[in-house]
């Protein structure tokens, strides 16, 4: 037998374990019927690189290491343990909700966290607004600052941030960061850099330099949190940088909504953060400092929900369903990306088929190209279904919003995609309240610009409607 013939046989005893292995593991583990199918695919068709990239991507270890922090005390508190005011989940409905109460109850069910009331929730609409009053609070802090956030660059905008928590740090104030390991810059990130010079502890978020060691690619920590003294808290769709400022005219303008939030749910959020960092960092966050013992501040009844690759897998996306089947008359949505699964476009197109309005805003200019080109070849059966799809205007709009019957609203850092309710960690708040629900709703109005049609759809030529066929293929990476 000669060298040649050699390495062939063990190139093909190693394809065929390799593919044996990818196979075994996809039937035990994948539940989605198509991507079970489709790695399987690659394993087979694609010699050795199919089960690297299956290995690099398709596994899902950080559920695994999830659930072996979940068994260490602390690692989850409900949020009246940790000093907030959360009812008893229970089974049955909460009184005063009305048409609400189902939602409510599934919401209860679904997330393990109980509705909290006596909040006050305020809108900023984008950095102009927001910034400010995340500074202000910054500056005004006493005992803890926990910010997690997906973008941080190190422009003005980042760098007055850094300055104000390194001013913190300094007077005594107990500062955590969270920066996400490819959002705020994998191979160099300046923010994160000055943070640690500034001798603020700060951590990324499922990064390391050696890439044989972050095998955790296609999943990212999205959420968006600012937390001061445990009291008072901001989240929503907001990154930091420069380009979130519309009045400095910055050269690729990102319009957004953010939120600050008072009262007891608070707990819930810090909860959120604390999870991830001693997820990232093995360092529990308790005590006062960041669970005090918080009084009503509104008439407003939230819930935080947290999703991702973890034991909070599904949880959003199960919420969305459910709002979408109980709504009774309107659903309205905004979101930058609009690639949901089989299951919430039918839920949506069902919904407009029995009498619902269904409006839902994308950008009229994207920031990724190929999201464009999917979004165009995964809308039209929405709109044979009724549901009537609009273009926000320029500038590249961020925003995450939607409210059912102008009674329930949420609001964060989950898009309509894949990405968002299966493979990111997203921090989102579903918000029980008519008032808010109507000024929310006309910010969502506000960005009603030019109507989709399928006429629109209908007069692309075959490459641009094969192009975009072929990019919503991509639609469980995208």
């Amino acid at each position: 037998m000669s060298a040649e013939q050699a390495i062939e046989i063990f190139f093909a005893l190693l394809h065929g374990v390799a593919a044996v292995a990818v196979t075994c593991h996809v039937l035990l583990n994948k539940r989605d019927v198509a991507a079970a199918v489709g790695w399987i695919g690659l394993a087979w068709l694609s010699p050795v690189f199919g089960a690297g990239f299956y290995f690099l991507l398709g596994i899902n270890r950080v559920r695994r290491r999830a659930r072996r922090l979940q068994r260490h005390p602390g690692r989850r508190r409900q949020a009246h343990q940790a000093g907030g005011t959360a009812t008893a989940l229970g089974l049955a409905p909460r009184a005063g909700f009305g048409s609400l109460e189902v939602l409510e109850l599934a919401g209860r069910r679904i997330t393990g966290r109980a509705t909290e009331d006596g909040n006050s929730v305020a809108v900023l609409v984008q950095g102009d607004e927001a910034y400010p009053e995340m500074l202000s609070a910054i500056a005004a802090a006493r005992s803890s600052i926990a910010l997690s956030t997906y973008i941080f660059r190190g422009d003005a905008v980042g760098r007055a941030f850094i300055a104000a928590l390194a001013e913190a740090h300094r007077r005594g104030v107990q500062v955590r960061v969270l920066v996400d390991g490819i959002g705020a810059g994998y191979f160099y990130s300046p923010a994160y850099r000055l943070l640690r010079r500034q001798g603020i502890p700060a951590a990324q978020f499922l990064h390391s330099e050696l890439p044989w060691r972050m095998p955790f690619l296609n999943m990212r920590s999205h959420k968006k949190i600012l937390v001061i003294d445990g009291r008072r808290a901001f989240t929503g769709g907001l990154n930091i940088g420069a380009e979130n400022v519309l009045a400095t005219a910055p050269r690729h303008p990102v319009r957004d909504t953010h939120f600050q939030v008072v009262g007891p749910v608070v707990a819930q959020i810090v909860e959120a953060f604390a999870e991830d960092w001693q997820f990232t960092m093995g360092e529990t966050l308790a005590g006062p400092a960041w669970f005090p013992s918080l009084e009503d501040a509104g008439a407003v009844t939230v819930r935080a929900i947290t999703s991702g690759p973890d034991q909070d897998i599904e949880k959003l996306e199960f919420v969305l369903m459910t709002a979408i089947n109980t709504a009774r008359s309107s659903i309205k949505i905004v979101t930058p990306y609009f690639l949901p699964d089989e299951r919430l476009s039918s839920a949506l197109a069902l919904a407009a088929l029995r009498g619902i309005e269904v409006d839902i805003a994308i950008p009229e200019i994207g920031n990724h190209r190929v999201v464009d080109w999917a979004t165009r070849a995964h809308i039209r059966p929405l709109l044979v279904a009724g549901c009537r799809l609009w273009h926000a205007p320029p500038p590249f709009d961020h925003s995450k919003l939607m409210t059912v019957d102008a009674a329930w609203s949420l609001v964060g850092s989950a898009n309509w995609d894949l990405r968002s309710l299966r493979l990111n960690f997203e921090m989102n708040l579903e918000i029980y309240h008519t008032a808010f629900a109507a000024q929310l709703g006309e910010v969502i109005q506000g960005k009603f610009g030019r109507r989709v049609t399928i006429a629109d759809l209908d007069r692309r030529p075959l490459a641009g409607r094969l192009r975009d066929a072929a990019a919503r293929l991509l639609l469980p990476y995208l």
